[in-house]
């Protein structure tokens, strides 16, 4: 019976679906030559037989498997990697890794139809969702047609779980789709046990292998600008979330007179109205984008660019980490402290919670509550010079551990 209602309503979301994606367009949220591709009328061919797909929602699960990409590139036996995502912003990210055979594609809208031209076309021989990705359309087809499918980097958090134990038979026999669950915390695995999930393997958060193999190459005036400044960064910041990092920042500037504050928006189609919101602060913005030099007295750089966020994490060693001052559940802290970050954050933690426990525990984070708070903290870490390439070792041998023992996995179902 839900499932009858479910496609109802994703057959109603696929009738008014041109309509809002025209509107995204105008907003600058789809790809103008590549929305198409939702609509199973794909840019790119399938090449030889055998073909693995990940399918992760937007930048950060499509980052959690690069380095498991990379390493399942070099396997002979693999003729070509699909990757699928559903925003702009992860297909823009996607373009800045020079892969062989692996390519990108956008997700098809899930109705039963959609999802069997997609599996047709492609001819998965393993399918790989991370994190929550659960779309019982495809999940379905996939388990009709025999093809394996993995829940890679699990997470379900109590809210989701919440719903998902309300419907308790549809989300068995949805769940139940999967042949194996790999979850990212502990939290998840009593879950997917509640939800029918048979098979689960527990290595660890994928995220933690997520390396900087990629050289970072400052611009120049990038790096002549900040050689004299004291910085600080506030990354994956949402609505809400600037006004703090502004108030800080005018409290800062009183005492540090070349100070400058870093922002890197979660979503870059805010660009515009935060550039307003600072110029009404009175504080000049410089956006990364921009080719004209950068004015002396910039008080805040926009970081309007995607893909460049360890670019300004090797320049500034203190990081807020956005998400996490207003009740979205935080944003994932790892990639700062990879960098030797000392990371702050607010107290709405809950996607992340294991990993800032583990961060607290080898105290490189520190939790804010309010605009004073705040400033209070990003003063005292940028007096505090001290490095931590210790618990950067830590946390690269524990990734590197984590993606030895996924891969092991995921050659399982390949062979």
């Amino acid at each position: 019976m839900l499932l009858f209602l479910y496609r109802i309503l994703i057959n109603i979301v696929f009738i008014i679906s041109p309509f809002i994606v025209l509107i995204r367009l105008f907003k600058n949220k789809e790809d103008l030559f590549r929305f198409k591709e939702k609509y199973c009328l794909f840019s790119k061919k399938k090449n030889g037989s055998k073909l693995i797909w990940f399918h992760g929602a937007s930048v950060g699960e499509l980052l959690s498997v690069i380095p498991l990409i990379e390493k399942l590139e070099k396997n002979k036996k693999i003729s070509q990697i699909l990757v699928t995502s559903s925003t702009l912003s992860s297909s823009k990210v996607f373009k800045k890794f020079k892969f062989k055979k692996t390519i990108h594609q956008f997700f098809p809208i899930d109705t039963n139809f959609l999802s069997n031209s997609f599996l047709n076309y492609w001819k998965p021989s393993l399918a790989i969702f991370i994190d929550s990705e659960i779309w019982p359309n495809m999940l379905l087809n996939l388990k009709k047609n025999s093809v394996p499918s993995v829940l890679l980097n699990a997470r379900i958090t109590n809210k989701s779980f919440k719903r998902w134990k309300f419907f308790k038979n549809f989300s068995k026999e949805i769940f139940q789709c999967f042949t194996k669950a790999i979850p990212s915390n502990k939290e998840t695995i009593r879950y997917l046990n509640f939800l029918g999930l048979k098979k689960i393997r527990f290595i660890g958060n994928l995220k933690f292998s997520q390396n900087n193999s990629s050289k970072l190459i400052i611009p120049g005036k990038v790096k002549k600008f900040f050689s004299n400044k004291i910085s600080w960064c506030a990354s994956s910041t949402h609505e809400t979330e600037e006004l703090y990092c502004i108030k800080s920042h005018i409290s800062l500037k009183k005492k540090y007179k070349n100070f400058v504050t870093i922002i890197i928006p979660r979503h870059t189609n805010r660009c515009e109205d935060l550039i307003e919101t600072f110029k009404k602060n009175k504080l000049t913005v410089h956006c990364h984008s921009w080719s004209q030099d950068i004015s002396k007295n910039t008080d805040i750089y926009l970081v309007d660019t995607y893909g460049e966020t360890n670019l300004f994490f090797n320049l500034s060693k203190v990081v807020f980490v956005g998400g996490s001052l207003i009740k979205h559940g935080g944003q994932n802290p790892l990639e700062p402290v990879r960098f030797g970050c000392r990371v702050i954050h607010g107290p709405h933690i809950e996607n992340f919670k294991e990993i800032y426990k583990l961060l607290k525990n080898l105290k490189i984070s520190n939790k804010v509550l309010s605009e004073t708070t705040l400033t209070k903290n990003v003063k005292k870490l940028i007096k505090n010079k001290s490095g931590s390439r210790l618990v950067i070792k830590k946390i690269r041998n524990l990734g590197v551990k984590i993606l030895s023992f996924t891969l092991k996995e995921v050659n399982k179902d390949l062979s």
